[in-house]
């Protein structure tokens, strides 16, 4: 029997002389052939084809398995452990859906003898050891495969002691049992995670041995199961009625001593050694500044807990990172039975920018707190990190949503995601509203504004800015002040039917004229704006864009022409403080830069994302591209993909655009223009302070 305490050995080491494949696409005239089935052809074969259209290769498994000739662009290269590691899933469809998660993969191979992992088995968290990789059984010959499985001893929390007997593996008579795998690899610095489905062993105490298992007898219980402190953590610990802080620099166990201990690196000097026990070192420090103790007695240091949650803080996506984060298939959030809603507001709010990070670290109520967590844990962080969220997190919020009590349906039906945004920043985390409205001298407070328009509008290709505009003026409404974050609503009766058939994205929305209070410029002159008149909003003869307002001069001249002079004019509300003979050049304009689309079409939504100053930056997703697999047991593909077409489009006069058919448009362009929902637009300036 093999004796470790952490044990660094990994995978059998590979010498075939094969090289394996996996087959991406279902061959057209191989009917029996999937997508998913790993293959393989000898090394002195591959070398005289290697130029050829495609590869004479043979299943894995099948000892007597007839030669296909498979193109060689439905064939990707695996390495032999990846192959063994696929191999222990015995369905196509989910082995091609693990080797698309490359990085989930290819982290799964660094996985050791010894790890501390969770997994998660009916719907609990679980923590355990690997204690076994290697073959299950034997492969039907001698040189075919038959995958690497792992197996997991859970550890237990009692009372007293955590117990938990090994024995060692040989046969599994009853099925290897599929548990929902994220695996967070403690007691290294950097923690790595695999989050799907793997092939793992919960082992139960089985008698046989199985000589290709790397086992482990009676192995020891590690109290660091019950805690989330791993070497490197800052540590508060109690000394004779006194604190005293330290970074854990060692975990293990000490000659005859049962507990786990820790190695602790004290601030102060009043440690005893500097990392050696007994003649013997285990870490280094400064003299006097070590101390081994036992990890039971060590706690999270309590002066820097308000600030543990933010150090899980992962920034948005800047514009040089998109291309090698978030692009491609398999990016993305997964979408599952109808949540493109969530899966678009999501990536749209989150992806690319931070403006409303606020809400995943502010204080909430403890009933509200585990759904807090799971957006910022389970879903913006692997997002940010990773480029890719699996829709069973989604699903996990939309049970949570539903547990609460604020829908039924939340797990099944599609909703919209102004309801999903509404429940989630006002009910849920109580996040401050994001517009301020003011209307007939009262303010009004919400988080997303709805345009509508008067039904004699003259707009026939109109852009957000003159929809914005519009709405404004025939609702009587002005901002209270500048938003950190401004969510339209496009004007629409349902899902179905569209006011505008084209709407022209504003890059820029300019609010300084719609500002209830602040200095404005005269739209003549240039000169510190008096006055303001509604009626001349509509006027032909003035700009397309802006409310309309004027210096006591210009407005006396503009109000003299016979059809003007029943105008209504209102004085605008001007800081008292304000000097009029300050030159108007330098009136700054408060502009707000847009950063996302939501867009809906046949009631699947999708979005688009601004994620540099250029035009054409911009990336469209899809949370349900495609499917792999049937309804029942497949899943969906989000894919993420640039789309620099739209700035081509965005370039282009308002004439040209009239020119353009929607159906003619290039790429993904038609969706943003003629199928857009909700525009999310940001302050880079009073985010900072919102």
């Amino acid at each position: 029997m093999l004796h470790c305490g952490f044990l660094s050995c990994s995978f059998t080491k590979m010498t075939s002389d094969k090289l394996f494949f996996i087959l991406t696409r279902k061959p057209d005239k191989l009917q029996h052939i999937s997508a998913g089935q790993i293959c393989h052809i000898s090394q002195f074969k591959y070398s005289l084809s290697s130029s050829q259209k495609t590869f004479s290769v043979m299943s894995v498994g099948h000892q007597f398995s007839l030669p296909y000739d498979i193109e060689v662009g439905s064939l990707e290269e695996l390495s032999e452990a990846e192959a063994e590691l696929l191999l222990a899933l015995t369905d196509d469809a989910e082995r091609l859906k693990w080797f698309q998660q490359r990085d989930s993969l290819r982290a799964a191979l660094e996985l050791k003898v010894g790890m501390v992992v969770n997994v998660e088995k009916d719907e609990e968290q679980l923590r355990g050891i690997i204690r076994t990789i290697g073959r299950r059984t034997e492969p039907a010959y001698s040189a075919s495969l038959s995958g690497t499985f792992f197996g997991i001893e859970p550890q237990v929390r009692r009372s007293s002691l955590s117990a938990a007997v090994f024995r060692t593996l040989m046969k599994m008579e009853k099925p290897v049992e599929r548990l929902k795998f994220r695996c967070s690899v403690l007691l290294k610095r950097r923690c790595q995670q695999v989050c799907g489905d793997m092939k793992l062993f919960l082992l139960d105490g089985s008698n046989d041995s199985n000589p290709n298992l790397i086992s482990i007898a009676e192995p020891e219980i590690y109290q660091s199961l019950c805690t989330d402190l791993t070497v490197n953590s800052v540590v508060e610990l109690t000394l004779d009625h006194r604190s005293l802080y330290g970074i854990i620099r060692w975990i293990g166990r000490l000659p005859e001593r049962m507990e786990m201990m820790a190695g602790i690196e004290l601030e102060e000097e009043v440690g005893v050694n500097d990392g050696t026990f007994r003649g013997e070192r285990y870490f280094f420090s400064p003299p006097k500044r070590a101390l081994f103790v036992k990890l039971s007695s060590c706690q999270p240091d309590s002066r820097f807990q308000s600030l543990s949650f933010n150090q899980s803080e992962r920034k948005p996506k800047e514009e040089e990172q998109v291309d090698h984060i978030l692009i491609g298939r398999m990016k993305g959030i997964q979408g599952h039975c109808n949540s493109c809603y969530m899966d678009a507001a999501l990536f749209s709010l989150f992806s690319c920018s931070s403006v409303l990070d606020s809400m995943l670290f502010k204080s909430t109520e403890p009933e509200d707190s585990p759904i807090q967590k799971t957006l910022l844990c389970n879903i913006v962080n692997p997002l940010r990190s990773n480029g890719f969220v699996e829709g069973r997190h989604i699903m996990k919020l939309r049970q949570q949503l539903q547990k609460l009590g604020y829908s039924h349906s939340f797990t099944t039906e599609e909703k919209d995601p102004e309801e999903f945004l509404t429940i989630i920043m006002q009910q849920i985390l109580a996040l401050e509203p994001l517009l301020k409205l003011s209307a007939g001298g009262e303010v009004q407070e919400c988080y997303y504004y709805q345009i509508f328009l008067d039904q004699k509008h003259n707009l026939l290709l109109p852009s957000v800015q003159q929809l914005l505009e519009h709405s404004f003026h025939t609702e009587g409404i002005k901002l209270a002040e500048v938003p950190s974050c401004l969510i339209l609503q496009m004007p629409r009766f349902g899902k179905k039917f569209k006011m505008f058939e084209t709407i022209v994205p504003s890059l820029e929305l300019d609010i300084t004229d719609l500002l209830s209070k602040g200095p404005q410029q005269c739209m003549l002159c240039g000169n510190l704006a008096q006055e303001e008149c509604s009626d001349c909003f509509k006027d032909p003869l003035f700009s397309r864009t802006g409310f309309k307002m004027f210096c006591e001069t210009c407005s006396a001249q503009v109000h003299t022409h016979p059809l003007r002079r029943s105008h209504q004019r209102s004085p605008l509300d001007i800081p008292n403080d304000f000097l009029p003979r300050r030159s108007p050049n330098v009136l700054a304009r408060d502009k707000l830069d847009l950063f996302a689309v939501l867009c809906i079409e046949t009631s699947h939504y999708v979005s688009f994302i601004k994620h540099g100053p250029s035009s054409q930056d911009w990336i469209f997703f899809d949370s349900m591209a495609d499917r792999q697999g049937a309804q029942c047991d497949g899943f969906n593909i989000p894919e993420v993909r640039a789309c620099p077409e739209v700035g081509a489009y965005l370039e282009m006069s308002p004439s040209e655009l009239a020119d353009q058919v929607p159906r003619d448009m290039r790429g993904v362009a038609k969706r943003l223009f003629c199928d857009a929902y909700m525009y999310l637009y940001q302050s880079s300036s009073m985010c900072l302070y919102r």
